[in-house]
């Protein structure tokens, strides 16, 4: 390291990783990595890191401030992403295929990351009342960049979703932007909402111009708001600072009226708050406008609030437009068609079957099971169509194992070899999440064994706090119950020395 750098934003990734290299337009060399095992998923995974990484140069105004940067996925990784000084490191999670990218990607937690290099790394706040310093601007460059990526109607989907979460947190998130005991929605969701308006009130290129010269003059060293804040003001004499302060980082509240003209170029948002303003509307009265609606080329998101309103409406009923749905060929539209529809007609059954070929693996996880409910005939073909799928995070073969255990006509053995399967998802070396849901899987279908109540005390000692929390309360739960409780005291003796300590605790607590 040549210049200055916090102390937090030291990492050090260790695997058996291979790497491919880009070059930028600016000259910095980008560094991408993967697990051995993943190389294949190079492509959907880094996808638009390039032009992502040349947005954020450009719209920012200053070349990236160090000589590399890398990117690093860790297995069981606490969050999201960390933007650790030249290498950001991100949950295995986001390690996708070319499927299951339209599932989960990489993409805003890629831009976010990158742009902490500049908001937070840079320059980085004196204390955790300026936390939005960081986490705002991140928030709300990643969303400049996905919009260079995606588009306008994204772009402003995302800010509109942000303000009815901001609305609704209202009532229990009390604290202003400036505040060290602010919740994480209001550092990032309200301060990428505070800038958005900033921006659209003093004009996008002073806007630029104003963070451009604060990054330049506070470059490698500590800031808070008002310096920053003294920028805009150089670049904007008639800009009222000070009501800006007070109005949206000094008072909790979020106006979500006042902010809808900051969403004038949304062009999908008229059609969705009528949608919205019909709900109480019987059906067959808004029938054709919906139909209308769905055939037009309007953003998904008003097609999706269509199919939700409409999913008690009796299927014969809504059939023209379920079909017209699926004809939209949009995974997010068809996805909802899956989502919305659980009494299945013998006569649309192909249709319905048509969801298990699309390029989502959560499409194909709903309509496998809603068409395994429906049909009890044709219950073994669903389950011998699944048998070699994977999906993202195991999602389908943890499906395919679920219904194996359900299907009379499976054999006791490979029914046995479902329940042995699942048991080893519990454990190491699968990440947390998959062994959660495994764990999950088994407790459903009511399949305790020694190994699975090994397994959830397992999940106790975990470094990631969310699957502790699950192991915890799901230990907690099973020693209220006697028998499982006697199971345990019987299992004790044959466990290492720290699971029976760990075990021992939670017997103490619970006596």
């Amino acid at each position: 390291m040549q210049k200055p750098m916090s102390s937090y934003l030291v990492m050090l990734a260790i695997g058996d990783f291979v790497k491919k290299t880009e070059t930028t337009t600016s000259g910095t060399i980008l560094e991408y990595y993967l697990d051995r095992k993943d190389s294949l998923k190079f492509e959907p995974t880094y996808r638009h890191s390039k032009q992502i990484f040349e947005f954020l140069e450009q719209e920012i105004g200053i070349e990236y401030p160090w000589e590399v940067y890398r990117q690093v996925p860790v297995r069981d990784f606490l969050y999201a992403g960390m933007e650790n000084t030249t290498a950001t490191i991100f949950s295995q999670d986001f390690v996708v295929d070319a499927v299951g990218y339209n599932d989960k990607n990489y993409e805003n937690v890629n831009a976010h990351e990158l742009a902490h290099q500049w908001f937070g790394d840079l320059v980085t706040a004196k204390e955790s009342k300026h936390h939005w310093l960081q986490e705002g601007f991140a928030t709300y460059y990643a969303l400049l960049a996905e919009q260079s990526v995606f588009g306008d109607d994204y772009f402003y989907h995302q800010l509109w979703q942000m303000a009815n979460q901001l609305n609704e947190a209202q009532a229990y998130d009390t604290e202003p932007i400036l505040s060290e005991k602010a919740s994480s929605l209001t550092f990032y969701k309200k301060g990428a909402w505070a800038l958005h308006i900033l921006r659209e009130e003093i004009g996008a290129s002073n806007f630029k111009k104003a963070v451009k010269n604060y990054l330049k003059k506070y470059q490698y060293k500590n800031v808070d708001t008002d310096e920053f804040l003294a920028e805009i003001k150089c670049v904007s004499k008639d800009f009222d600072i000070k009501s800006y302060k007070k109005n949206w980082l000094e008072t909790p509240a979020f106006d979500f009226q006042s902010v809808q003209k900051y969403l004038s170029k949304a062009s999908f948002l008229p059609l969705l708050y009528e949608v919205i303003s019909n709900a109480e509307i019987p059906y067959e009265s808004k029938k054709q406008r919906f139909e209308a609606i769905m055939q037009s080329n309007v953003y998904f998101p008003v097609k999706k609030e269509i199919l939700y309103q409409c999913e008690v409406v009796p299927f014969e009923e809504k059939k023209e437009l379920i079909e017209l749905a699926l004809a939209t060929n949009n995974l997010e539209v068809r996805q909802a068609v899956a989502q919305t529809i659980h009494e299945i007609p013998e006569d649309f059954k192909t249709q319905f079957e048509s969801l298990l070929s699309d390029k989502s693996y959560i499409t194909q996880e709903i309509a496998l099971f809603k068409l395994w409910n429906n049909f009890k005939s044709s219950q073994l073909t669903y389950v011998q169509l699944s048998n070699n799928w994977k999906g993202l995070n195991y999602n389908l073969k943890i499906a395919n194992l679920t219904l194996k255990l359900v299907t009379k006509q499976i054999t006791a053995l490979e029914k046995k070899n479902a329940i042995d399967e699942l048991e080893k998802m519990t454990q190491l070396p699968y990440e947390s999440g998959v062994r959660q849901a495994a764990m999950e899987t088994l407790f459903s279908l009511g399949l305790p064994s020694e190994q699975l109540l090994i397994s959830v005390l397992e999940a106790t000692l975990h470094h990631r706090w969310q699957f502790v929390k699950f192991g915890k309360e799901k230990i907690r739960m099973l020693l209220s119950d006697d028998e499982t409780r006697k199971a345990y005291l019987r299992l004790q003796p044959q466990l290492s020395e720290k699971l029976q300590n760990r075990l021992q605790t939670f017997l103490d607590e619970t006596k």
